[in-house]
């Protein structure tokens, strides 16, 4: 048959067939010469696969009929570069409802035919270049999890709120300036990550009862100036993090969230100066009650002045004495803030060089692989009592997820001091000659750990019908390429450390823990991995202050004879204690092969966000 192209009616298109027996795809049209509807002529034609041998992935995901394929890491990067852009014959598996393609900084688009996945529920673009998404996105109406971040995207289609099904959007890490309107229109979103961008406000119709669902908000590193009061109508939300924003005040109706559970605001400039101390250092809770009563001399929904002006002496004139107590009190307030400030004491090796803590040395092969450590020692952190420990591995997979953009970034390792075996040395070597016993499984070479994961990763997603994997498979491709692992060895030769897989069973963390040395990798900078440590650090010495206040101590002291009183302690004394409670941070090196001083942490410079947060005596 023949037609002119002029005659092609892009929108009778149809996805392009696969034939089980050739290595062919068959595509197929409905052609409308003219505007009737009742004539058509129907084009076949068959384009090539012997271009898929350079896309072995491709090729056997066509032959097995597959429903989820990971295009990832140098390999494919280079394919990518070579080709000016992905293989269209991606779009011909029309079966995948998982699709991943990342780390490719050749990416710059993605096609239009990517509409023909009609079966997709996942797609993962992260960690390339592009710089638009295609407006086809919004005919994929089976999708429900959509990450493209860390890329180059400076506006998302509005088509996007057309996705029905949409339940987790992460766009985190690009150079955004607003979201699409109309995005209450996807009303089974609970996840939405649009941090490290350049936002300056939510969409008008973002407050909106139609969100019911939407349970986690992470929107930290933007510039947005207002949170609504209307927020109280995202019934569901749970998570909301909008640290470093311009936030200069907050609504009351913050308050009335029920189901609020976790907030951070740190880094905005609050008018309210209290305020600005108390979402550096205090919990949730205490946040929330301080806007439910209005703030700092303000009662409960009343204007500003009314408590302190309404009383009235017999005379009818108004007292003045309240007043001056008011700036008593005020002074007051400021010395509990400070004596509730976390206390953090630093051990300088310097000045104690008896201390005896893990000296790690810096080989040369980690050049090109993972070359940045950071390492210290923290005394005095509680796991023992209750559910502390759990919450502190929860908080670690956070700062995973969040700060390290799920380890992209950087990666966090903690042992057990009194199990590890100095001195220790960071290296990098072939996969074959790596032997670990990873966290609850046997020892093992890193090859077939390697392959155990991503067969683990395939049965999950086969398991979940192609939804996201969880634990150390989200990971599994950061070292897709490499021709060396890195790792962290013991005095005995023993793998502790492989970053950023998973750490070894033989050092790990327990309740009896009581001295934890801290380790931060990173591919990116030094400085990423000191952000995250600080970070960390930070939310141990939180951690350990609530599990403080929460009298979760198992050993509890035995209360005195009836009768009898402890005398209160005065404000002197309280500090003490609470210096001697307080978090110990002891300064690990890294020196290279020759004994060269490459990093100390902590040094002066670090912790540089932390005043307001923790009292640290040097």
């Amino acid at each position: 048959m023949v037609c002119r192209t002029s005659d092609l009616h892009s929108e009778c298109a149809e996805p392009p067939l696969q034939c089980a027996l050739s290595s062919c795809v068959y595509h197929v049209q409905l052609i409308f010469p003219d505007n009737t509807g009742h004539t058509f002529f129907l084009k076949v034609w068959c384009s090539s696969m012997d271009d898929l041998e350079d896309w072995p992935e491709i090729e056997k995901a066509l032959k097995e009929k597959r429903r989820e394929l990971v295009l990832q890491g140098a390999s494919v990067e280079e394919r990518i570069a070579a080709g000016g852009g992905l293989t269209k014959a991606v779009y011909s598996l029309k079966l995948l409802n998982y699709l991943e393609v990342a780390q490719c900084p050749s990416l710059t688009e993605i096609h239009e035919d990517i509409k023909y996945l009609t079966n997709l529920q996942s797609l993962f673009l992260c960690r390339n270049k592009l710089g638009s998404i295609p407006k086809v996105i919004g005919s994929i109406q089976s999708l429900k999890v959509l990450d493209v971040s860390v890329n180059n995207l400076t506006v998302l289609p509005d088509e996007i709120t057309q996705l029905p099904n949409l339940n987790t959007l992460n766009v985190s890490c690009n150079s955004l300036v607003c979201l699409p309107e109309g995005l209450s229109k996807c009303s089974k979103l609970y996840h939405l990550n649009i941090s490290k961008n350049n936002i300056t406000s939510f969409p008008s119709d973002f407050y909106s009862d139609r969100l019911d669902l939407l349970s986690t908000v992470i929107a930290y590193d933007n510039a947005i100036e207002e949170l609504s009061g209307d927020v109280s109508k995202l019934a569901a939300i749970k998570n909301l993090d909008l640290s470093n924003n311009k936030l200069c005040e907050l609504p009351f109706s913050l308050s009335d969230c029920a189901k609020l559970k976790d907030v951070n605001f740190k880094g905005n400039k609050f008018k309210d100066k209290r305020l600005e101390k108390m979402v550096n250092g205090c919990q949730t809770k205490s946040i929330l009650d301080y806007i439910r009563a209005g703030g700092r001399g303000k009662g409960k929904g009343k204007p500003a002045g009314e408590d302190a002006g309404g009383d009235v002496a017999e005379g009818g004139d108004k007292k003045k004495r309240p007043q001056k107590k008011n700036k008593k009190k005020q002074g007051e307030e400021e010395q509990e803030e400070e004596l509730a400030k976390m206390v953090v004491r630093i051990l300088h090796l310097s000045d104690s060089p008896t201390l005896m803590a893990p000296a790690i040395k810096v080989t040369a092969n980690v050049k090109d692989v993972r070359p940045y450590l950071v390492c210290c020692v923290v005394k005095g952190m509680n796991l023992k009592p209750g559910n502390a420990l759990k919450r502190f591995l929860m908080a670690q997979t956070k700062l995973h997820d969040e700060l390290c953009v799920r380890r992209t970034t950087a990666t966090i390792a903690t042992h057990d001091l009194q199990l590890l075996k100095s001195p220790l040395v960071y290296d990098a070597r072939p996969p074959a000659d790596l032997k670990i016993t990873p966290l609850g499984r046997k020892e093992v070479c890193s090859v077939e750990l390697m392959k155990t994961l991503q067969q683990e990763a395939s049965d999950q997603r086969k398991q979940k019908k192609r939804q996201n994997v969880s634990g150390l498979h989200k990971y599994l491709q950061l070292l897709d390429g490499k021709e060396l692992y890195p790792c962290l060895v013991d005095a005995e030769g023993h793998v502790i450390s492989f970053p950023p897989i998973t750490n070894s069973d033989k050092t790990k963390i327990s309740q009896t823990t009581k001295e934890l040395f801290l380790e931060v990798t990173s591919s990116t900078s030094l400085q990423t991995c000191k952000d995250v440590m600080d970070a960390l650090i930070v939310k141990m010495a939180e951690l350990n202050k609530f599990t403080a206040e929460r009298n979760e101590e198992t050993d509890a002291e035995t209360p005195g004879p009836p009768g009898t009183e402890t005398p209160s302690q005065t404000a002197e004394q309280q500090q003490q204690q609470e210096e001697e409670e307080g978090l110990v941070i002891q300064q690990v090196r890294t020196v290279d092969q020759e004994g060269n001083l490459k990093v100390v942490y902590p040094s002066k410079t670090d912790l540089p966000n932390a005043d307001e947060t923790l009292k640290i005596i040097w």
